[in-house]
């Protein structure tokens, strides 16, 4: 009940729920980086708070792209990491060159899922800036 007093006063106020946001991994079989963030990253990923707000989504790059990711175009190098918010690609890693460095480019990434110009591009339909 608390939590859906929450909701109505947040919409109220115009402050959108956290939700649709994903991490759309692109990658390859016989990919070594690929295989290498799925030893160090993978297993805690859905554990992290970047984990819990943007989970992750895997698509293999050979296969044809699914029709709700049509729009992300580009994607060449394997693992490629497009983080997506309301259909909308908010940015990308490309590439992988460690936890550390992975880490801290997600972590500017989702921060970016935090600024009020962000939250307010990914509510418009497409094609509406």
């Amino acid at each position: 009940m608390l939590r859906l007093l929450f909701l109505l006063l947040a919409l109220g106020a115009g402050i959108a729920p956290a939700a649709a946001a994903e991490l759309v991994m692109f990658e390859a079989a016989g990919c070594p980086y690929c295989a290498r963030w799925n030893r160090e990253v993978a297993p805690v990923y859905p554990k992290t708070v970047e984990g819990k707000r943007a989970p992750l989504r895997r698509v293999d790059i050979a296969a044809p792209r699914p029709a709700d990711l049509a729009a992300i175009g580009g994607v060449v190098y394997t693992p490629t990491f497009v983080l997506m918010d309301g259909g909308r690609e908010i940015g990308r890693i490309v590439g992988y060159g460690g936890d550390e460095i992975f880490w801290s480019l997600l972590t500017d990434l989702v921060a970016k899922l935090d600024t009020p110009n962000e939250r307010r591009r990914a509510t418009l339909l497409p094609g509406v800036e």
